[in-house]
Order: C-alpha cells, then structure tokens, then sequence
C-alpha cells in the first residue's frame, strides 16, 4: 500500500494547520484506499491565536508544533526528526498560517526574502531529489522555489500581490481558482489555492480532491 506523509504546523488556521484542509485531504488519501502519516516539528509554535477574534495572545504558553498537530491526525504524527523520507511515496503540505509561521518565516517578513525550516526544507527536497511527488496546498506553495528549481509551476489562487512575491522568488506562478490544481509534470508537483481563495469548504474540498487525486496517480 501507498503511503503519504503528511507535514503540519499545529492545529488552527491562524496560527498552525488549517485544520478543515488537512481533514480533507485525509479523507481523499483514504477514499483512494492511500495509507498517511503526519510529521511535524517538535518545537514550539510562533504564535498562539484566539481564533473567536483573531488576535494574538501574548499571555499564553507557546504550543508545542507536533502536540498541536496530534490534535487533527487523532494522534497519527511522528516527530519530523524520526521520520525517513524513504518510508514515503509522496508527501503533502496542507496550509494554514503555521506553514507561514512555523514552517516559513513569510508571515512575519512578507517579501520574497523569506526563509523554510532547514529540517523541513531537508525533508521536502528528499522527494524531489527521488523523484517523488508532491503536493502543497494554500500558502504552503510559497514552499516551492525553496525546494525546486528555478521556473517549477505553482499557484496561491487568485491573490496577486502574494502570486507576484511567489514569481520574484523563482516559481512559475498560475493564476488559479480554488477548484483547480497547477501541475508542473516534470517533476511530479501539484499545488492548489484551497482557502487562499476557496469561498467555502466544497471549492476547498474540490481542488484537494484533485491534488490529492493526482499526487496518487504518480505513486
């Protein structure tokens, strides 16, 4: 049986994993009978958000990243530094601001001279240098050009001023609705906007569909 590994960031949009992405695709992995496993960093997060009304607590505790994403996998995540990218097929990037945050530096820099998690960036190019394939959903596509080589194919959806940072730092950028998926063929890479425009959850759970669909079929 296939399997994927899934890389989170914490649990909540604003501050770790979207939590309503990383179900979805869950749910595709399995309808397609794909075996998964989170990985996650075992540090702190950034940030902590009070998601009723989107502000930064300053007062509360810093959560631990892999904790926080045992919350949405129902405990199926492993340390990122125990994990082996030889045990995987494929690996997907669900988004949410942690991959900003936690993974990424982009929420707190805001141009193209943000910078990835080393460890995470050691993992990710691990499928790339094996011909793997791979899929990045939401904000986690601004992982690309860190990855890949100059010119790989890549979307954010619709948001032009993050599209133009993501072309400045090296991706072929598409401009894309939520129900649709950039696929760069030569090296088995597919991104979807998911909620960097998706309305709602059934244009986000119609491009995961077909990220996950099509990550698959390259297994």
């Amino acid at each position: 049986m296939a399997k994927v590994a899934l890389v989170l960031s914490g649990c909540g949009y604003l501050d770790g994993t979207e939590v309503q992405e990383t179900v979805l695709t869950i749910l595709a992995l399995e309808k397609l009978g794909v075996e998964w496993q989170g990985v996650a960093l075992n540090e702190d997060q950034k940030q902590v958000v009070n998601h009723l009304n989107h502000s930064v607590d300053s007062k509360a505790s810093l959560r631990n990243i892999l904790q926080e994403s045992a919350r949405i996998t129902r405990g199926n995540v492993i340390d990122l530094a125990d994990a082996d990218s030889d045990d995987y097929d494929a690996v997907i990037f669900p988004g949410g601001f942690g991959a900003a945050k936690n993974i990424m530096d982009f929420a707190f820099i805001g141009d193209d001279t943000y910078t990835m998690n080393e460890e995470v960036l050691k993992f990710a190019r691990a499928f790339y240098l094996a011909d793997k394939p791979a899929g990045y959903i939401c904000i986690a596509p601004l992982m690309i050009p860190l990855v890949y080589p100059e010119g790989k194919k890549a979307t954010v959806g619709t948001d032009e001023s993050t599209a133009a940072i993501l072309a400045k730092k090296g991706a072929g950028v598409e401009i894309m609705d939520a129900t649709e998926i950039c696929v760069d063929d030569g090296v088995k890479l597919v991104s979807t906007p998911a909620y960097m425009c998706a309305k709602n959850i059934l244009e986000a759970s119609e491009g995961i569909d077909k990220l996950v669909e099509k990550v698959v079929s390259y297994i």
